[in-house]
């Protein structure tokens, strides 16, 4: 059982360095900065420095800056660098007043999502402003000024388009609507999202595990995570999640937060290297052991024909075709899912805990599932499964 590391190409492109980008935090940061500076001041900034949490200070530019009667709005305009993230180009607003109430208070405004569940380590009710990013607001309004001695300071982040751009994000599945959350534990964007898109599986199985619920299924991908809504229609929307390359990682996390079931939703492809023992699937750590879908092959029963040409498969979904064009799909499938179940099953042990695992595969196509571990149509049938789906031709 292994889980390589992230990926080389997370941080390289054609030999070259991915350039990094900045977080909607520190952005939200660096808007806040230029807009306390022109209240205390009267002076407009072109660009402003802010400390970030990685231990050093970094400058932005102010894409605008100005007054609306007792208040100074500033808005900051965020690089992702090299990441295809949604919010790339979002124009972090911040809108500072004095208050009569001593402190730094923060609120959310338009395009910020409030936060409605659990398990997120914020207020319900409250905006979604992450910890670290309210403590990089908090510093640097105190670098201007001092809050608590005479008068305090009002700060509303606000995202234009931010409710838009929030739904090509997680964020309603986790209880996060209306907008955005503003985010980052570092002030740094790391290329490609690798960091990011694990962070998310953790955080949406604390968010399961805050709403009580105890089930988690894993799946690779949209579609994928379709065929599993379909197949599951019982569950909460918060049980599923797009867990991409991170299985190892959520196994991990579903044992921390003391859940009891762990499905996996996938095809032949992820399921061939999570039945080798690969818990970290990322193409370019880990590949298809054809070898493996040889060997599984003749346990469910394959000649000596059949096993041949499945070790020389060009891909899991070549191997699949290869079982389905000589009936043996359901065979191969089943042992192959069989695998995955025991495999995550270990993992969590190596993790510390237990948990119930069943996995199931579904067609490239029409994803109807195919082929499963043995206990799922027993396990899954209090999951709204039609039983129908478990019937063979």
């Amino acid at each position: 059982m292994v889980e390589p590391d992230l990926p080389r190409t997370a941080k390289v492109r054609d030999g070259k360095a991915l350039r990094t980008g900045f977080t909607t935090g520190a952005c939200a940061t660096a808007a806040a900065k230029a807009a306390i500076l022109l209240l205390a001041t009267g002076k407009r900034s072109s660009t402003v420095d802010v400390w970030l949490p990685v231990g050093r200070r970094v400058e932005f530019a102010v894409d605008r800056c100005e007054t609306f009667g007792d208040a100074a709005e500033a808005v900051v305009v965020k690089d992702a660098g090299d990441d295809p993230d949604v919010t790339n180009g979002a124009h972090l607003t911040a809108t500072v007043a004095w208050s009569d109430e001593p402190g730094v208070h923060l609120y959310g405004g338009d395009g910020v999502g409030v936060v409605t569940r659990p398990g997120l380590g914020l207020e319900v009710g409250g905006p979604a402003i992450n910890g670290t990013p309210r403590q990089m607001i908090r510093i640097t309004v105190e670098e201007v000024c001092d809050p608590y001695r005479d008068r305090g300071v009002d700060v509303v982040v606000s995202v234009p388009e931010g409710e838009r751009m929030a739904k090509r994000t997680t964020n309603a599945r986790l209880g996060i609507l209306g907008g955005i959350s503003i985010l980052g534990t570092t002030g740094i964007v790391r290329p490609f999202s690798t960091a990011a898109w694990r962070a998310s599986v953790l955080q949406a199985v604390d968010v399961m595990a805050a709403s009580n619920l105890d089930t988690c299924v894993l799946t690779t991908g949209g579609r994928t995570e379709r065929a599993a809504i379909g197949l599951m229609p019982g569950l909460d929307e918060v049980c599923f999640t797009e867990v991409g390359d991170f299985t190892g990682a959520a196994v991990e996390r579903c044992v921390e937060a003391g859940l009891r079931r762990l499905v996996f939703v996938g095809m032949a492809g992820k399921l061939a290297k999570l039945g080798a023992g690969v818990m970290m699937t990322h193409y370019t750590k880990s590949r298809v052991d054809t070898g493996y879908l040889a060997e599984v092959t003749a346990r469910a029963g394959g000649d000596a024909s059949l096993v041949a040409a499945v070790g020389k498969a060009n891909t899991g979904r070549h191997a699949y075709e290869l079982w389905s064009q000589d009936g043996l799909l359901a065979a191969a499938g089943d042992t192959l899912c069989d695998d995955v179940s025991v495999n995550l099953a270990v993992w969590a042990r190596h993790c510390g805990g237990e948990l119930e695992v069943d996995a199931v595969m579904v067609d490239f196509d029409d994803l109807n599932p195919v082929a499963w571990s043995t206990r799922a149509p027993e396990r899954l049938a209090a999951t709204g499964t039609d039983p129908d789906l478990w019937r063979r031709p």
